[in-house]
């Protein structure tokens, strides 16, 4: 029997895989696919030739170089329920694509390395978890190398996050005394089997064994097996109970033990989301100027643009808006309209499994679809059948790095500057264009952003660009409450004004002092490092 749309939006998980680079989460991603039953066989990011091309990492820099530098989107079906898979750039470099994906996650996986534990960037990608009361379960991966002490790791997160934690599973071991894992729920061992990674992958989970020692003699000594019998009781008594409600809430995370490159733990964290991750979450919204929440039960179809994508295939020259549903059924065909009156007839819209895809007749509240579009939407734009709903904007950040952008042949400028706009509506970079002169100042969080905008430049556009140290290194956002003093400023410091993509002010200055200077001498105007684009 067919089910409603409130019954298909209750069965979708969508949820965001964060961590530190490094970490395995690529690899992590891949055999999560497996398991579930998307892929025949993990790519491997460390192997060579084809085989290197894993199913997340479709840019050619990305192959190159075995690093995420683009959020994907992955879409699977597990134990009757629909998963979308948010995988995330781990690097840096790339983290505001990551913070804009976040706010389409409905829950995250946090990836530990055992042998380094919090990291700079994990911490980072935590707090945007916290800020939207993303749920999150952890994976400590890399057991089947030497690790820090498990209960070291626990107190880490407790201590840094301020987040309790309630293991699931305890690890006996690790590097070349890794055994596996006991269940802490049933008592049972979950015994690890060591595979290469050029090995064929079973997508079962692990041989499980009565926790005694009998049952286990086969692959642990006596010694062993009473360091876990010991631990895993510890473990019980030290760490809180997993409680349902604490997750959702975003105060404790259940954690899962494993080795993602050897398969091991990975159907035990899918089968904790499948357990526990929630359904679509409302979301607050403004309808008609009015503060309203949209959630599952509102049956207009609504949603926002979290992501804009150009030339996932080459072949084509297509421009891909990655749209998170909020609420409704939609279907093949259906107009719908952004809140500021443009209407777009969603002939082809598409499913996801990184760059394939699949025409979808329709989708449901959770669902992540691809709208075809032809620069008509941006990151951020909210889309419903009355044009009347409002979710809140994703911010931009202002860029560490500006550098000015020159074509190698002076009479290809004007494609130049093409190409780093659609690069900027994707939130690639950000481009300004100064009051004064022709210039393009591109800005980036970090070099290697830099690298992947030279990169697509000249596979999408066949230009040669150079990225040249420009005359500015700090840019911020200005606004006033007085139009008129906004105006006058602007009129005041044409050497160091100019515009962002959407046409906003922004003041250029040479250094943070720079920036304080001016700052201090004009208290009307407000300079801001942030800037949330409302659609």
């Amino acid at each position: 029997m067919a089910l409603t749309p409130l019954q298909e939006s209750a069965r979708r998980r969508t949820f965001a895989i964060i961590s530190h680079p490094d970490a395995g989460k690529t690899t992590l991603t891949e055999n999560l696919l497996l398991t579930g039953g998307a892929i025949r066989l993990a790519g491997q990011v460390a192997a060579r030739g084809e085989r290197r091309r894993t199913t997340s990492d479709w840019m050619k820099i990305e192959q190159d170089r075995g690093i995420s530098v683009a959020s994907s989107v992955m879409t699977f079906e597990y134990e009757n329920l629909v998963f979308n898979l948010l995988d995330t750039p781990g690097h840096e470099d790339f983290s505001e694509d990551t913070y804009r994906t976040l706010t389409a996650a409905d829950a995250a996986v946090m990836v530990l390395d055992a042998a380094k534990g919090i990291e700079p960037q994990t911490l980072k990608l935590f707090e945007v978890c916290r800020l939207r009361d993303i749920p999150i379960v952890t994976f400590i991966n890399k057991m089947d190398r030497e690790a820090v002490d498990p209960f070291e790791l626990l107190d880490e997160i407790q201590d840094k996050l301020a987040l309790d934690c309630a293991p699931l599973y305890w690890p006996q071991g690790s590097g070349e005394r890794f055994r596996g894992m006991a269940d802490l729920m049933t008592g049972e061992f979950l015994k690890f089997k060591k595979r290469t990674a050029n090995e064929a992958q079973e997508i079962g989970g692990a041989e499980r064994t009565a926790m005694d020692e009998d049952a286990v003699s086969a692959f642990m000594d006596s010694d062993e097996f009473a360091e876990i019998s010991e631990n895993a009781e510890l473990a019980k008594e030290m760490c809180v109970p997993f409680d349902h409600q604490s997750f959702l809430e975003g105060h404790l995370t259940p954690v899962v033990f494993g080795t993602a490159l050897r398969h091991f733990g990975v159907r035990e964290l899918l089968d904790t989301l499948t357990a526990y991750a929630p359904p679509p979450r409302a979301q607050k919204a403004r309808v008609k100027g009015n503060e309203a929440v949209i959630d599952i039960e509102n049956k207009e179809v609504s949603g926002f643009i979290f992501k804009v994508q150009a030339n996932m295939d080459p072949n084509h020259r297509d421009r891909i808006a990655f749209l998170k549903m909020v609420s409704g059924q939609f279907k093949r065909g259906m107009k719908l309209k952004t809140t500021t009156g443009k209407q777009l007839n969603v002939s082809s819209p598409v499913m996801f499994m990184a760059q394939d895809r699949e025409i979808a007749d329709d989708a449901f509240a959770g669902d992540v679809i691809g709208v075809p579009n032809h620069g008509a939407l941006r990151v951020g734009d909210s889309m419903s059948e009355s044009g009347n709903i409002m979710f809140g904007g994703i911010p931009n950040f202002a860029p560490e790095i500006l550098r000015r952008a020159r074509c190698l042949d002076p009479m290809k400028s004007k494609h130049l500057r093409k190409a780093l706009e659609g690069l900027a509506e994707e939130g690639v970079t950000q481009l300004f264009t100064p009051a004064i002169g022709a210039d393009m100042i591109v800005g980036a969080v970090g070099a290697l952003q830099i690298d992947v905008m030279a990169e697509r430049v000249s596979a999408e556009n066949k230009l040669e660009v150079v990225f040249e140290q420009a005359l500015y290194n700090v840019a911020r956002w200005i606004t006033a409450e007085d139009p008129a003093v906004l105006d006058a400023f602007l009129e005041k410091n044409r050497m160091n004004v100019g515009t962002d993509i959407d046409g906003a002010p922004v003041f250029l200055g040479k250094n943070s002092w720079d920036v304080s200077y001016v700052a201090d001498k004009n208290p009307d105007i407000k300079f801001s490092a942030t800037k949330e684009r409302l659609a």
